[in-house]
């Protein structure tokens, strides 16, 4: 299995977790004398089956992006790479967007600011699509390890 596949299998177990959850607080919940929608126990099982099931596939792909690497450096470093990309990214936008807005301005060098600071975000941007597609393509050809 590719770890791809892994992801979107991970993506429906947390999917399936939460929908348990909700049915098994909807059945054990009930007035006296009413029938519950669903066994209680029979979901309880199924949920804690599913939580091993997720538990597993979490570890196997944690495990695949540690040793994964491309040009000397992990799977697990590229994913921080980028989440701290789109961090910086958002906030330099959210700056730009507020300095922008401003409708007073107080000198040149306000503006001189906002173009550094448009420029920033536009490298980050850049870098963080970049990585994002290097990411998902070794998503889609590594192999999930057992």
């Amino acid at each position: 299995m590719k770890l791809a596949e892994a992801l979107n299998i991970r993506a429906e177990l947390q999917t399936k977790v939460a929908e348990l959850k909700e049915r098994i607080k909807a059945s054990a919940k009930v007035l006296e004398g009413d029938e519950p929608c669903d066994n209680v126990e029979v979901l309880c099982k199924e949920f804690n089956e599913t939580l091993v099931q997720l538990e597993d596939l979490i570890y196997r792909i944690n495990l695949t992006n540690v040793q994964t690497t491309l040009d000397g450096e992990s799977l697990t470093r590229m994913m921080a790479k980028r989440d701290v990309l789109s961090m910086r990214v958002k906030a330099m936008h959210d700056i730009v967007r507020y300095v922008s807005a401003n409708d007073t301005r107080y000198g040149r060098n306000e503006l001189k600011y906002v173009r550094i600071l448009r420029k920033q975000a536009d490298t980050c941007a850049k870098q963080y699509r970049e990585l994002d597609m290097k990411i998902q393509s070794l998503n889609w050809t590594v192999d999930l390890i057992d």
